[in-house]
C-alpha cells in the first residue's frame, strides 16, 4: 500500500509540474516605473466582477501608499456608476463620472487627464460589461483605447480581462474575442473560492499567451491575490499549498 501511495503522490506531483510548465509566462506582475499614472483598463462580460475587482485593486495598492483614481466608464447602467462611487467613498479615493448615457470614451479621457493633473499612481477604468458576441460593443472598447492613448500616449498600459473562474470553456471564448478586439495584457480570474478551480485558466494562457495577474478567492478585500502558478497547480490537484 505504501508503494502505491508513494507512486500516486509522485504521479500527482508530476501532473502539477506539467500544469505549472504551461503557466511559465505568469510571473509576478510589477508596474512600469516609467508610467505615471499607470492606466489600467478592466474589461469583461456582465457579472464577472469588474467593479468589485477595481475596488480590491485600489485597496491593495493603497497599502503601499499608492494614489489611485477610478473612472466610471459604464455609463449605460446607473447602478454600475453608483456601485463604483460607493466603493470610492468607502476607500477614500476620487472618482470621475459622466452623466447617464455619456460617451464612455469621453469619461475615460477625462479620467486619464485628471489622473495626470492629480499625479495619481494608478488610474483604473471600469468599463461596461460587454457581451463578447456583440460586435458594436467591442468597437466601443476599441474607441476607448484610442481615446485614452490620445489623452496619454502609450496608455492604457494594461488591459486586463476579468473572467469568472467557474464558467469553464466559455471563459476561453470570451478571452479570445476580447484579445482580438483590444489586445489583452493580463487576466484576473474571479470566484475561485469553493469548488471552482478555473480549469480554463491554463487553456487561456496557453492559447493566447496572456498571463494571469491576480485571482479572486472570496468576497473580502484581501481575497484578491497575486497569481502564484506553483500554488495554483498544486491546488488544482488537491495538494497542500
Amino acid at each position: 500500500m505504501s508503494n502505491y501511495v508513494n507512486y500516486s503522490l509522485q504521479a500527482t506531483l508530476a501532473a502539477a509540474a506539467v500544469i505549472e510548465s504551461h503557466l511559465q509566462i505568469c510571473e509576478p506582475w510589477q508596474p512600469q516605473e516609467s508610467s505615471k499614472p499607470l492606466v489600467l483598463m478592466l474589461l469583461g462580460v456582465n457579472g464577472a466582477g469588474k467593479t468589485t475587482t477595481a475596488a480590491k485593486l485600489v485597496a491593495r495598492w493603497q497599502k503601499s501608499h499608492q494614489r489611485c483614481l477610478l473612472g466610471a466608464c459604464d455609463t449605460f447602467r446607473a447602478a454600475a456608476g453608483e456601485q463604483l462611487a460607493t466603493w470610492a467613498n468607502r476607500l477614500g479615493v476620487e472618482i470621475v463620472q459622466g452623466a447617464a448615457g455619456a460617451d464612455p470614451a469621453a469619461v475615460a479621457f477625462d479620467t486619464v487627464k485628471a489622473g495626470i493633473a492629480r499625479q495619481s499612481d494608478f488610474v483604473i477604468l471600469d468599463t461596461a460589461g460587454r457581451l463578447h458576441t456583440k460586435a458594436h460593443l467591442l468597437d466601443e472598447l476599441r474607441k476607448v483605447v484610442r481615446v485614452v492613448n490620445k489623452a496619454m500616449p502609450g496608455a492604457p498600459h494594461e488591459k486586463w480581462l476579468v473572467v469568472d473562474g467557474s464558467l469553464g470553456a466559455n471563459s476561453l471564448e470570451q478571452a479570445k474575442v476580447f484579445h482580438e478586439a483590444v489586445g489583452l495584457t493580463g487576466l484576473i480570474v474571479t470566484k475561485l473560492d469553493g469548488t471552482a478551480k478555473g480549469g480554463a485558466l491554463v487553456a487561456i494562457v496557453r492559447e493566447l499567451g496572456v498571463p494571469v495577474r491576480f485571482i479572486g478567492i472570496g468576497e473580502k478585500m484581501e481575497d484578491l491575490q497575486p497569481f502564484d502558478k506553483k500554488a495554483y497547480a498544486r491546488s488544482v490537484l488537491g495538494l497542500e499549498v
